[in-house]
């Protein structure tokens, strides 16, 4: 074990969905809701914001809310890693319709603001074009200029974009998300790979963790089977975990790797995070990457 605080390695996180999180309001509710994170073994979390109204309303935070969600992970002994702005999928930043283009910009904005407000360093988009809607030819291109109009106030607040590849037919790869980043040139435009999503996609991780390479802020860890991108125990799905980090080392690959989780507020989601970390834990060692501690 190397002493040199500069030493290569990665972290472990969890997604918040992975852990029991009924009644969070205020912010003794939420330091208890985070005090599991390191009672799992964590570094950090990742927070949702996606299509449900409650997990919506978060944009919409005062002042006084974020404050005491930040001190919540600090009086826990914890950090929030990330933010994953899922609720693109429901508001469009490709969609045919103007009013939401303009909606999704500013979901995009707000979500900026709601990281540099908790310290969140990194912002995970999700590579959604229209989700509900029919494809639509210009629905890249209106993605792409949402992410490039978005970098000035990337930069302002500090923030890091992540564009993750996902499940659907639109950012399915790292290869395209990686287009994106090519077209808008900006360091605080980055992928976040999701190795789950490549696997279920049938992709080859090789080609695609390439293609990511020197690009790659963060990465998202769940198991898959073909047409089942969600709630697959870690361990019994397709994902060649032993081969994704295998490259990684290969790459020298440091940074956080966030588990990701359903475990519906189930009393032994605890428990099931300490599996899995384990699991992943072992295989990551395994490969000869260093995992930090918290």
């Amino acid at each position: 074990m190397t002493t040199d605080p500069l030493a290569a390695g990665v972290s472990l996180g969890v997604y918040e969905k992975a852990l029991v999180s009924t009644s969070v309001q205020d912010g003794e509710q939420w330091r208890r809701f985070l005090e599991q994170v390191p009672q799992a073994g964590f570094s950090f979390l990742d927070l949702s914001v996606d299509e449900s109204p409650e997990r919506a309303a978060r944009l919409a935070w005062d002042g006084a809310t974020r404050r005491a969600v930040r001190q919540a992970a600090q009086d826990a002994g914890t950090r929030i890693g990330g933010l994953c702005l899922s609720l693109h999928r429901r508001i469009g930043p490709g969609s045919a319709d103007p009013e939401v283009r303009r909606r999704a910009r500013e979901v995009m904005a707000r979500g900026l603001e709601l990281c540099h407000d908790l310290a969140v360093p990194v912002l995970q988009v999700a590579g959604y074009y229209a989700y509900y809607e029919p494809a639509h030819q210009d629905a890249v291109r209106w993605y792409t200029d949402m992410l490039a109009d978005a970098v000035p106030l990337a930069a302002r607040l500090g923030v890091v974009m992540g564009i993750e590849n996902v499940d659907g037919e639109d950012v399915t790869s790292i290869r395209k998300a990686m287009d994106v980043v090519d077209a808008v040139g900006s360091p605080y435009l980055q992928v976040y790979p999701d190795l789950g999503n490549i696997a279920e996609q049938g992709f080859d991780p090789a080609y695609e963790l390439a293609a990511g390479r020197g690009h790659m802020v963060a990465l998202h860890a769940k198991d898959v089977r073909r047409g089942e991108p969600r709630r697959v125990s870690m361990g019994t799905g397709i994902v060649d975990w032993d081969r994704s980090f295998r490259i990684l080392k290969e790459q020298a690959w440091s940074g956080r790797i966030m588990i990701e989780m359903w475990n519906d507020d189930a009393p032994d989601s605890v428990d099931r995070c300490v599996a899995a970390r384990s699991f992943l834990e072992a295989r990551i060692t395994a490969a000869g990457i260093p995992v930090v501690r918290p």
